[in-house]
């Protein structure tokens, strides 16, 4: 029987606040959770509770538990894995660290830990608070979503994160009017929490934000040596961290991430390094962003760190953990509409492709690059016209998107990013590129909008979004000068694609802006190698599945298959005419559907004889009559490498088909082979029933570590599909 315990307290220069919350059980400190997460859904659920007679508040899942002391400040002193036990935590830090008008101020924290290697209880209780923003008062809710979010198309999980909220108000006695928020959400199901801060300004002068450090960790360090350099030491990797800050087109987010910083820590003095160079102190903070305004009325927030617990070193369950924590803060990442890319030059064109989507299944029509769609053109006739084009879509049950490039693109010298080393246009990412923030960006920024408040388009395929470019000008309306400048352009690039998260657009774009509502990135690959010939391509885009879906899940990532010429290429490269090489169609249509991947099917139409239109719906009814399982994590049997045999193996044991296996024999001839599949992730314990493409089934005893011996044979240049139930 758990009882109820109102926190009353008034501390010397503290605000007295209360908050009726439930007592935390101290049994469960060291109750290590039983199943698994990845395989059993966990039915505690998240919770905030009163902790050591009221002084402590301690969030719990049944995965992960983070407690704070609140008393004489908030300081976080335990982040404990429930999964293994490990300690992530060994010394205490400020909650956050930000400057505003040019003074550096810590917010919360406790002070005087004697030894920074590691943390007692006993030392908890003789801590002192130190200078700056103080703690004030708390209030726990539900989880509310980050953003508006509305699904017009299928997606594997449509429901929002659930679990538990608690925000911390901090102030500072020479800032009157200055209020920082620090909130941490935890959730349902995972082992991840999320924490960012605001600061309202309620004073009558505006403020400068030169910098926001968002989280500060003193990690227990990965590795301890002697000598070395910080760059060249291992990161702890109990602890996996996002933000909803990331760009450079890598197809990656720790190449795309903007915001880590595992820096040294001074202060421990007990570390094996000579130099006290040991990477062990975990900051937050995008380094770009200084020199913010904030004027009286208005709030400034943080970027969102979502810290995810890990419990192995192996790849394939980092990698789980990573793509389940997607599905649960990001479901929208889960959305995949089965779509083609037309290359059109008239309006023909576009409903043939209409028409030849309805026929076959395919559920959306994207305008490609190259088309004669110009999103750009905000005029009354621009979008009368697609909106005529968009109705006749929606009348044969088609939703419709199309292409727009931001980036690698001139507009003109007023318009442009500045270097700063030159004063001149240029030294973007790609060499040339516009601001976000001049005017031509801003009418941009409009002009997408409104183009699909006119016309109803329903997916926006946005290519080279914003990358990260810093700009010097200082006559850009939506900026002051360089510093502010990312930042400025970051957030404008945001509200576009958060006002078509919650208007139901579904969007392509292909860099890491999946926290902020994209659905779907490139799987990674060379544009050029799509002119190789098919033979090629086929064990290159298996290579492409293989690596990109790692830490993506299937409905992350696009692959593509060039129905016609591009980037040169022989007839050897193409498919065109369609009906002439079927085969490599429909094997290059299984490679991707089959990892649950949509691919940009780029042409002028999907078929042109019978036979390929009955090829094509072939393809596409398997595809969703197994919809499910293979929109699921993949496990990673063996790479495409055409010297013998590849494959991968869908798992999700919430579904009646707990497997999806898909093999290939690149090979010229027959191969017999017993693979160790491994089943674990099935939730499959003792036996397996598999069919090889709806065949009779047959019934295979597991081994004790959860694998299965199976054989099997495969024909010459071959593919074969098998379900596990």
């Amino acid at each position: 029987m758990r009882h109820l315990l109102t926190l009353l307290f008034l501390f010397a220069g503290v605000a007295a606040y209360s908050q009726t919350l439930p007592v935390w059980n101290p049994e469960n400190d060291n109750r290590l959770i039983s199943q698994d997460w990845l395989v059993e859904p966990v039915s505690q659920k998240a919770g905030i509770y009163s902790g050591s007679e009221g002084k402590d508040i301690v969030l719990y899942n049944g995965l992960v538990k983070r407690t704070f002391r609140i008393a004489p400040d908030v300081a976080c002193v335990d982040y404990k894995n429930m999964s293994n036990g490990v300690q992530i935590l060994r010394a205490i830090k400020p909650e956050a660290k930000i400057n505003l008008n040019g003074k550096d101020y810590l917010v919360g924290g406790l002070y005087g830990q004697p030894e920074q290697a590691y943390l007692l209880k006993e030392w908890v209780d003789t801590l002192k608070k130190g200078n700056g923003f103080h703690f004030d008062r708390f209030e726990v809710s539900g989880i509310q979503p980050f953003m508006k979010t509305k699904f017009n198309y299928w997606a594997a999980n449509t429901r929002q994160a659930t679990g538990k909220m608690i925000s911390f108000y901090y102030s500072a006695e020479e800032l009157k009017g200055i209020e920082v928020c620090i909130n941490y959400e935890i959730y349902d199901g995972i082992p991840v929490i999320c924490k960012w801060l605001s600061i309202k300004n309620a004073s009558t002068n505006s403020l400068n934000i030169d910098r926001v450090v968002n989280e500060i960790l003193a990690v227990v360090e990965e590795q301890s040596a002697v000598v070395g350099a910080p760059d060249r030491m291992a990161k702890p990797a109990s602890i996996y961290v996002e933000t909803n800050y990331a760009y450079n087109n890598a197809m990656r987010y720790d190449l795309s991430d903007q915001t880590t910083h595992w820096k040294i820590d001074s202060t421990y003095t007990s570390q094996v390094n000579y130099d006290f160079n040991t990477p062990c102190l975990l900051e937050i903070y995008p380094e770009k962003a200084p020199n913010i305004a904030l004027a009286p009325g208005e709030t400034f927030n943080s970027v969102r760190s979502y810290e995810l617990l890990m419990d192995s070193y192996d790849r394939e369950r980092r990698g789980l953990a990573v793509r389940r924590m997607y599905r649960t803060v990001a479901p929208w990442t889960t959305g995949n509409p089965v779509f083609m890319h037309l290359v059109s030059k008239s309006d023909e064109q576009v409903y043939t492709a209409i028409d030849q989507c309805a026929a076959t299944g395919y559920e959306a029509l994207i305008l490609s690059f190259g088309s004669h769609l110009n999103m750009e053109l905000n005029t009354v006739e621009n979008h009368g016209k697609w909106e005529k084009i968009a109705n006749y879509a929606h009348s044969k049950g088609v939703k419709i998107g199309g292409y727009t490039l931001f980036s690698s693109r001139k507009i003109g010298p007023e318009t442009d990013v500045i270097d700063p080393k030159t004063g001149q246009p240029g030294g973007a990412f790609f060499g040339n590129a516009p601001c976000f923030a001049s005017q031509w960006g801003l009418d941009y920024h409009q002009a997408i909008i409104d183009f699909f408040k006119n016309t109803g388009f329903d997916i926006l395929e946005m290519d080279g979004p914003y990358p990260g470019d810093v700009c010097a000008s200082t006559s850009h309306p939506g900026h002051e000068g360089l510093e502010d400048s990312q930042w400025k352009q970051m957030e404008l690039q945001k509200s576009l694609f958060h006002w078509m998260a919650a208007n139901g657009v579904y969007i392509n774009a292909p860099d890491w802006y999946f926290l902020d509502g994209t659905n779907k990135i490139g799987l990674g690959y060379r544009e050029v190698n799509f002119a190789l010939p098919r033979s090629r391509q086929k064990i290159l885009n298996r290579q492409n599945i293989y690596d990109g879906t790692w830490e993506k899940t299937p409905s992350m990532g696009w692959g593509f298959v060039p129905l016609t010429a591009y980037h040169g290429g022989g007839p050897d490269a193409v498919l065109e005419p369609l009906s002439e090489h079927l085969e490599d169609y429909k094997q290059l249509m299984m490679q991707y559907y089959g990892a649950g991947i949509q691919a940009c099917y780029r042409g002028p139409r999907l078929y042109d004889t019978e036979n390929t239109k009955n090829m094509v719906v072939e393809v596409i009814k398997w595809y969703k009559k197994y919809r499910n399982i293979l929109n699921s994590d993949i496990i990673h049997l063996r790479r495409a490498d055409g010297r013998d045999w590849d494959g991968i193996l869908h798992v999700d044991p919430t579904l009646k088909e707990k497997g999806m296996l898909m093999l290939y024999n690149p090979l010229r001839e027959r191969i017999t082979r017993t693979i160790e599949l491994p089943l674990y992730y099935t939730g499959l314990k003792e036996t397996a029933r598999i069919s090889e493409q709806d065949k009779s089934s047959k019934t295979y005893k597991l081994n004790r570590d959860f694998t299965l011996d199976f054989t099997v044979v495969l024909e010459p240049e071959s593919y074969s599909w098998f379900v596990i139930e």
